[in-house]
């Protein structure tokens, strides 16, 4: 899904990581605004890698288990510019605060994603 949405990661931080997603035919409802589907799954998408980078992916993996948002202004064109940050990084879950910007940098969506961090089974 980051390919189809067009999500490319720009930084990463000691506790942040940032992502751009472009608002075009690919990320905008009919009446012409940035969809709130893809804002999700632009939160998702930044939540799950910083889960990812925080865990031994050789014995575990990490599995979307929450996610909720607030859409808080409509965009129509540009790059919104999303930021995740660690609200509780556990050994069973992280749970994650991830703001999405405007080219403005006006806030646009804020969202909580909880991660369920699993040990791997045999064979995956």
């Amino acid at each position: 899904m980051p390919g189809l949405l067009g999500i490319r990661f720009t930084e990463v931080g000691a506790d942040f990581l940032g992502a751009t997603m472009p608002v075009n035919e690919r990320t905008r409802q009919p009446f012409g605004l940035l969809h709130g589907g893809a804002s999700l799954a632009l939160a998702e998408t930044i939540g799950s890698v910083a889960s990812l980078l925080c865990i031994d992916a050789q014995r575990f993996m990490c599995v979307g288990q929450e996610i909720n948002a607030n859409h808080l202004r409509g965009v129509r064109e540009g790059i919104v510019t999303a930021t995740v940050r660690p609200f509780h990084r556990g050994t069973r879950s992280h749970v994650w605060h991830i703001e999405i910007r405007d080219p403005q940098e006006r806030l646009v969506c804020v969202s909580r994603l909880t991660m369920a961090i699993v040990e791997k089974r045999n064979g995956g």
